[in-house]
C-alpha cells in the first residue's frame, strides 16, 4: 500500500496537488483545482489509467513500426504521462513538453523525476506561443492536452492555430487533441471542421455514450495529411478496458455536418463541463 503523503502547491494556473494511489506502490494523480490532470505510475509509466490518454496511447502504437523512436511535440504537460509512455515504449525518441505553468512543471520534476538520458525536454511557455517559434517540419507527432482549468484555451481552438501545427509538423506526421464536450458537439463539430480544411485525413475516437450525446466527455482528435488506418485503430479501441469507437469517412462528415471552420477573432474556449464531471473532493 502507498504510504505516501499528499503534495499541495499554489502555482501560477490554480491549487496543484499530487495524491498518493493506495492500491499502487509509487502511483500518482495530479489534480489542479480539484480537476484531474494527470496519473502516473513511476514504476510502470506505460500504465494509462485515464480512458483519454490510452486512446492516445493506441494512436502512438500505431503511428510507426513498434519501438521505433519519434520526435514529439506536447503542448500540455501536466506530471507528463504521455511523454514518460513515449520514453519507454519509443527509446531514443525527442520530446519537447511545452506548459505555461512553470511552478507546475517545478513540481512534477521535483515529486515525480524520471531517469535521465529519456528525451524529454521541458518549456516553460505559452503554447500557441511555443508554437509559432518552432521550426517548420520538425516533429513526427503533436500532442495538445492544454486546459485552463477545465477549458480549452479560445486562442488553440482556431484555424490560424491548426495553421501552426500543420507547419510544424512533418509531412507524414500526426495531431492529436484530447477535447471535450457534449450533445449537441458545437464545440467539437467546429474543430473538426476547422482541421479539415488543414489536414485531409481526420478521425474520432470517443466512448459510445458521448457521442450518443449521453454525457459530457472526452474525445481525441486525430488529424494528419497521410491515411488513417481507422479499421486497424478501431479494433485496438474497441479491445480496451474501456471500448471506444472511432468515426472517419462519411461517417465523421455527417457528423459535422454544417459546422463551420473557426477564425482567431471567433474563436472561443471549450464548453464548460457541468458540475462534478471532472471535479475531486
Amino acid at each position: 500500500m502507498n504510504e505516501a503523503i499528499p503534495v499541495v502547491r499554489v502555482t501560477a494556473h490554480g491549487t496543484a496537488k499530487l495524491m498518493p494511489d493506495v492500491d499502487r506502490e509509487r502511483a500518482w494523480l495530479l489534480t489542479v483545482d480539484g480537476a484531474p490532470q494527470s496519473y502516473v505510475d513511476l514504476d510502470e509509466p506505460t500504465h494509462l489509467e485515464f480512458e483519454y490518454a490510452r486512446r492516445l496511447g493506441h494512436v502512438l502504437d500505431a503511428v510507426a513500426e513498434a519501438g521505433a523512436p519519434l520526435d514529439v511535440l506536447h503542448l500540455g504537460g501536466g506530471a507528463c504521462t504521455l511523454p514518460r509512455y513515449v520514453a519507454t515504449t519509443r527509446p531514443g525518441s525527442r520530446q519537447d513538453v511545452v506548459d505555461a505553468d512553470r511552478e507546475l512543471l517545478e513540481l512534477v520534476t521535483e515529486h515525480l523525476p524520471w531517469a535521465d538520458g529519456t528525451g524529454i525536454t521541458l518549456h516553460a511557455a505559452d503554447a500557441r506561443g511555443w508554437l509559432e517559434a518552432a521550426p517548420a517540419d520538425s516533429a513526427d507527432v503533436m500532442i495538445a492536452d492544454v486546459f485552463g482549468g477545465s477549458r480549452i484555451p479560445a486562442h488553440l481552438t482556431s484555424l490560424g492555430y491548426a495553421r501552426e501545427a500543420e507547419r510544424v509538423l512533418r509531412s507524414d506526421g500526426i495531431y492529436l487533441a484530447n477535447l471535450a464536450d457534449s450533445a449537441p458537439f458545437d464545440f467539437l463539430r467546429s474543430q473538426l471542421a476547422t482541421f479539415a480544411v488543414v489536414f485531409e485525413e481526420l478521425a474520432l475516437i470517443a466512448e459510445p455514450g458521448v457521442l450518443r450525446g449521453r454525457r459530457f466527455g472526452n474525445a481525441v482528435l486525430i488529424a494528419s495529411h497521410r491515411p488513417i488506418d481507422a479499421g486497424a485503430l478501431a479494433r485496438r479501441t474497441a479491445a480496451d478496458a474501456f471500448p471506444a469507437r472511432v468515426e472517419h469517412g462519411s461517417a465523421l462528415r455527417e457528423f459535422v455536418g454544417a459546422a463551420r471552420p473557426v477564425g482567431d477573432p471567433a474563436a472561443v474556449p471549450s464548453p464548460e463541463p457541468p458540475g462534478g464531471t471532472f471535479g475531486i473532493g
